[in-house]
């Protein structure tokens, strides 16, 4: 007569893992966190909606109490104003030209300094990023003046240039290139250089191609950036022909007694759609971007 055998194992085989707990949330629509959303959707686009739709109201339609959220009487004298009376298409090619170049100059030499930093060895190397890094904390009010002086030094004041070229590589434009370029494989530039390509070529040829995502999130922060730039142009720029968008439009939407709240609003509508447009079209990269460089 046979006997069992007392260990359990042998009979039972191996135990089983403990089961996991499931939560009492999990499968549950989570219709709260949709609720939120939507608030908060609501709560982003409404200084929108509001300014889209005072673009068609009168001046005594906006100041009236109560207001009204829809336009009664819906008129585009506004923008018969913004585009006829004024020097529209000045002020516009001026932010076009202005806004163009300068984010080709970051995209060109950002993209050139970040890979330096990222994927070359030289002396000094670690320093320059220090002092990258400690000009991204310094405000920008600080070096105005200093960055005024030096641009009527050099006979730049009421000219493009004034208006490019101190804007034509960021701190910020570095440190993200420098990021997005660490974490390329650095076999492929090894491989490059057994195949007897030189650093330009690497940097053109193997380099930029890859970085697709960084260069869409630069070219939105700097076009943003540059296309809604009030400050600078307003000082440098002493002549209306030179005039950007933003400038003209602060200074010509006030009246002799008070400002033009229908016409500010519909130049307000002109300046942000561009940025939109360039948005939408980049968004899928943009978010890329952000993603694999590490900025929160």
């Amino acid at each position: 007569m046979t006997t069992l055998s007392q260990n359990p194992v042998a009979v039972t085989g191996t135990p089983e893992a403990p089961r996991r707990r499931r939560s009492p949330l999990a499968g549950r629509p989570r219709w709260w966190l949709y609720v939120v959303l939507a608030v908060g959707l609501v709560v982003m686009i409404m200084p929108f909606v509001w300014m889209l739709l005072g673009s068609f109201k009168t001046d005594a339609e906006i100041r009236q109490n109560p207001t009204q959220f829809l336009p009664s009487d819906p008129t585009l004298d506004n923008y018969t104003t913004l585009f006829g009376r004024l020097d529209f298409a000045t002020f516009f090619f001026n932010s076009i030209v202005v806004a163009v170049f300068v984010t080709l100059g970051n995209i060109v030499f950002s993209s050139m300094v970040g890979y330096a930093l990222a994927k070359l060895e030289f002396r000094g190397k670690k320093l320059l990023f220090a002092l990258v890094l400690a000009t991204l904390m310094v405000p920008g009010v600080v070096t105005f003046v200093p960055l005024f002086v030096l641009t009527a030094n050099l006979g730049l004041v009421n000219s493009y240039p004034g208006l490019i070229l101190p804007f034509l590589i960021t701190p910020v434009g570095v440190f993200l290139m420098r990021q997005f370029i660490s974490g390329l494989p650095d076999e492929l530039l090894e491989a490059a250089r057994i195949d007897g390509a030189g650093e330009w070529r690497i940097f053109l040829r193997v380099v930029m191609p890859l970085c697709g995502p960084a260069v869409a999130t630069l070219t939105i922060l700097t076009f943003l950036g540059s296309w809604n730039n009030f400050l600078w142009p307003l000082v440098v720029a002493t002549t209306e022909d030179m005039y950007t968008l933003p400038v003209a439009l602060a200074l010509y939407s006030v009246g002799q007694n008070a400002a033009r709240y229908g016409l500010m609003m519909a130049g307000a509508v002109v300046v942000v759609v561009p940025v939109l447009a360039i948005f939408v079209i980049l968004q899928r990269y943009f978010v890329q971007g952000i993603a694999l460089t590490g900025i929160k």
